[in-house]
């Protein structure tokens, strides 16, 4: 038996909260980003992925007009920031809506530190920053999409692993639908089974 939720019918806040609890775990985006007026501000955004490999291309959205894409549209560049679950809660704190001009870094109590190839700072204790520069941008109903290509990328030492990146020490936190947070809680190496030929095939 399976329940039907047809969009069309539905308000737009309801099919999002059913889409947030369905489409899960989600990667959060901690954005960086700095204002024309030189204020920083610092965003989690749930909607985020990988865009292509060659040139290295990162994306997230934002459902509405927010501080992170202002700034995106206005200075072209951002810092996609790991967020660790140690961090939770000052995560969780520069998801709040302070007014332009407030510092997100400054309210959560978190540090900077500079980037090497960006203006936007970098969130010093997140294990790992990927500087962007923006590449384009998509409106999309109520969201636009970013793209950025990754100009730089750095890594904590202490979260690698024989030179890479250990996914029981970067801890990344992902987001859950209602007010749901998660966390790695087990990890699974399946490798890919190739294609077997059939014997004498070309």
């Amino acid at each position: 038996m399976r329940i039907d939720f047809d969009p069309a019918v539905m308000s737009a806040e309801e099919f999002y909260r059913l889409l947030t609890a369905t489409v899960v775990p989600r990667p959060i985006a901690w954005v960086s980003t700095v204002a024309p007026d030189g204020t920083s501000n610092l965003a989690p955004h749930s909607f985020f992925t990988i865009a292509s490999v060659a040139p290295p291309v990162v994306q997230f959205t934002s459902v509405g007009r927010k501080d992170s894409l202002r700034n995106v549209e206005a200075t072209g560049q951002f810092v996609v920031n790991l967020a660790p679950e140690p961090l939770m809660d000052q995560v969780n704190t520069t998801a709040t809506s302070f007014p332009p001009g407030v510092s997100e870094f400054e309210q959560a109590g978190l540090a900077t530190e500079p980037s090497l190839r960006v203006k936007p700072p970098r969130v010093a204790l997140s294990p790992v920053a990927l500087e962007c520069e923006v590449h384009s941008t998509v409106g999309i109903g109520d969201s636009t999409v970013v793209f950025g290509r990754v100009v730089h990328a750095v890594i904590s030492e202490e979260v690698m692993v024989d030179g890479h990146p250990d996914i029981g020490r970067l801890r990344p936190l992902a987001r859950l639908g209602k007010d749901e947070w998660g966390g790695v809680s087990s990890v699974h190496e399946l490798g890919r089974v190739p294609y077997a030929r059939p014997e004498g095939g070309a």
